[in-house]
């Protein structure tokens, strides 16, 4: 639980096992991948806690010939240390130096399932067994939902909905929503992203403040929509469909989002749907709506993953060698990955690629880099993604850039497309982020605007008629409210919207739709 790519990280060392019996011993072999401690020679001598965590693959026999073995979702949303099922040992102490002695770790426990959440007034639960998916990875794959229905659900059977769709990572509820007030005896904690004490209980009283306007009267009763879609690589399939991942994007938009209509009386038809999200929920509002755009009446895309890959974080990957290192004339310069509001560098890229590669090898870490790579890249020979870059040197796979460029470089995608799509785009593309984006996902974003400010003029088609914003001194993940810090806005997303939202509806609703049944 204590290894993140934060400077206040644990080490962490890992390997990949095959066909292990129980009682067989293993041994961690010096050539372990290490973070940030690369080898397990260097770690300094002292006194330390050790335990052992197995990560429990599954073999799949996909669609496309290959056979691959990764880690399924278990219902946890892809992560290693929650993961039902997986083994662990109890924490040994053990001395590392000349007097250690070797110590044997027993993989005797075993993480326990996970209850499902229960149904309530507001928040109620849907899964369904994706055909598309399940073909694809020839094993059943499942596709799930939780829903926040608004305040008379329930008392007014014949209304029908607006549906809201809140991409992002994996969650097991509403976080930010919550029906009673904050609890009194809540110990205080403080984040270190926001420099806040107590924000836990900042966190409870804006749920409550905004379960208290969503059940308000003359709030727009709409539905509300996060989507549950982990799978082998990540806590989130992207929401598009990929040669690694599968038909994610047609599942979710063919599958699952009708069946969310039909059971929670959705209205179903494009102009009542919208998309909103931050970060990789960003990348994804504005991908899905760019790759189907009458499916969508509205992308709200905070802080997103980069949209161009001539500013992948740090890094042109279509004119930079080296994904570590800007090569100057007699010297290297390493690249950051991660920055604190200061400016100052939490985590180099190399170091970054160094934690995933601990985690598991053939981009089966789980984490940031594997899924953009597991997503956007084409399949390797072993059938695996192929890399984009190689994880020891850096070195940047310029054929895999193209590859990546020709089907999910989103900016490169309008500039191609915008006389054919721009029409169906005109006002539905909204971008916000912080001009000191921890990740540096502002500088992808400057790119986009540069072109977006280039339509309506001659020769490039219609204005796109949308917005770019942008919060001075802002982290990420800022999402659009100058008002608030980024610490209270994050907790906002399913309210500050709703004015476009409604505003856009207004003008956009076709004759004849219904636009006053769910205005009760």
């Amino acid at each position: 639980m204590q290894i993140n790519d934060t400077p206040r990280s644990q080490i962490v060392f890992g390997m990949t096992v095959d066909g292990v019996k129980p009682g067989q011993p293993m041994k961690l072999e010096a050539n372990a991948a290490g973070y940030p401690v690369r080898k397990l020679a260097d770690v300094p001598e002292g006194d330390y806690t050790v335990q052992a965590v197995l990560n429990i693959y599954q073999t799949f026999h996909r669609a496309d010939g290959h056979t691959i073995k990764l880690a399924p979702d278990r219902g946890e949303g892809q992560h290693w240390n929650i993961a039902p099922g997986n083994l662990y040992s109890k924490p040994v102490k053990l001395h590392i130096g000349p007097k250690g002695a070797p110590i044997k770790l027993t993989l005797d426990q075993v993480i326990p399932p996970i209850k499902p959440e229960p149904d309530t007034k507001y928040i109620r639960h849907i899964k369904i067994q994706s055909d598309l998916l399940s073909k694809f990875w020839g094993t059943p794959v499942y596709l799930s939902a939780i829903v926040l229905v608004p305040e008379g659900f329930d008392e007014h059977p014949q209304a029908h909905f607006p549906l809201m769709i809140f991409h992002d990572h994996f969650v097991d509820g509403i976080e930010d929503f919550r029906t009673t007030p904050p609890d009194p005896d809540l110990k205080p904690d403080y984040s270190q992203r926001f420099h806040l004490a107590g924000y836990n209980r900042i966190q409870q009283q804006e749920a409550y403040n905004e379960y208290k306007l969503w059940s308000g009267p003359n709030f727009p009763r709409v539905l509300v929509v996060k989507i549950q879609h982990a799978n082998p690589y990540y806590d989130d399939s992207y929401a598009v469909d990929s040669a690694n991942l599968g038909p994610y994007g047609s599942a979710i938009e063919k599958e699952l989002i009708p069946a969310i209509e039909k059971q929670f009386r959705g209205i179903g038809q494009g102009w009542a749907r919208f998309v909103y999200g931050g970060s990789t929920g960003g990348w994804e509002s504005l991908a899905v709506q760019l790759f189907n755009p009458d499916f969508y009446n509205g992308a709200f895309a905070a802080c997103p993953d980069p949209v161009d890959f001539h500013a992948y974080m740090t890094t042109d990957l279509y004119s930079q060698k080296n994904m570590f290192y800007i090569q100057g004339a007699n010297k290297q310069v390493e690249q950051p990955a991660m920055r604190d509001y200061l400016g100052h560098t939490l985590i180099s890229v190399r170091d970054n690629i160094a934690y995933e590669a601990a985690l598991g090898d053939h981009g089966r870490s789980g984490e940031q880099f594997d899924i953009w790579q597991a997503v956007y890249s084409p399949v390797g020979a072993d059938g695996y993604p192929q890399p984009i870059f190689d994880k020891e040197t850096g070195e940047i796979d310029l054929k895999v850039a193209a590859y990546w460029k020709e089907h999910f470089d989103l900016n490169a995608k309008l500039q191609r497309e915008w006389t054919t799509i721009g029409p169906k785009l005109r006002g539905k593309i909204h971008l916000y982020v912080g001009s000191d984006d921890t990740y540096f996902l502002n500088d992808a974003v400057y790119l986009m605007e540069d072109f977006l400010k280039t339509t309506g003029t001659p020769g490039v088609g219609v204005p796109y008629e949308g917005e770019v914003l942008y919060g001075p001194r802002a982290e990420h993940c800022w999402n659009g409210d100058p008002s608030l810090p980024n610490a209270y806005s994050r907790l906002h997303y399913n309210t500050m919207y709703l004015p476009k939202i409604m505003d856009r509806i207004a003008k956009t609703a076709p004759a004849g739709a219904d636009v006053t049944s769910w205005k009760y």
